[in-house]
């Protein structure tokens, strides 16, 4: 049963990664670097401290800061218990994808990339959606950062959503936990709740 599936995975892995093309491999290695977005993460942070104030902003920026190393430390229990080499690192697979001498040495299942990128995206669309009108935007960061580990032969597909589908769980889990906790009204003033 889990033989075909990752039969699959494998094929469609290679299909995506040589559509790609040398002159485009520039944009997705800077894609699939972290401080690359740290822009729209600047960008996040003025949002969140302006609509919940400064007191606020700071819980919030912490537990975000607990919330990607979570979802870091689980997906490196998960690599670690799955072992799963990447497509970089696998014999019958480097042979049919390109070649980008970008070889990480951690294991592939799941994306970091995608679980790490999706939780905070799905954290902060959830605290942020009724303020906001268009924060559902911020969904094309998982997703590019995600398609950047394919684009670059460093994780399968189904790496990347299973990736996805931790996220969303994670996102919504810590959201659920900053409601419990009133983190984004602890220090506002009585008379403007």
């Amino acid at each position: 049963m889990l033989d075909p599936l990752l039969q699959i995975d494998t094929e469609l892995l290679i299909f995506l990664n040589n559509l790609g093309s040398e002159q485009w491999d520039s944009f997705w290695f800077f894609l699939t670097n972290q401080f690359s977005w740290s822009p729209l993460f600047a960008f996040l942070l003025f949002l969140i401290f302006k609509k919940f104030g400064w007191k606020n902003g700071v819980l919030l920026l912490l537990f975000l800061i607990v919330l990607i190393t979570f979802s870091d430390q689980f997906t490196n229990l998960i690599k670690n218990t799955f072992e799963r080499l990447r497509p970089c690192n696998t014999e019958g697979v480097i042979e049919q994808i390109r070649n980008f001498n970008y070889k990480p040495s951690s294991y592939s299942f799941y994306s970091g990339h995608a679980a790490s990128s999706m939780t905070f995206s799905f954290f902060v669309i959830l605290l942020l959606k009724s303020h906001f009108k268009y924060i559902w935007v911020l969904l094309l960061f998982p997703l590019l950062f995600g398609y950047s580990r394919i684009y670059l032969g460093v994780h399968y597909p189904l790496d990347i959503v299973s990736g996805y589908f931790a996220g969303i769980f994670f996102g919504y889990l810590f959201f659920l936990l900053q409601k419990k906790l009133k983190l984004t009204s602890r220090f506002l003033k009585k008379a403007s709740i």
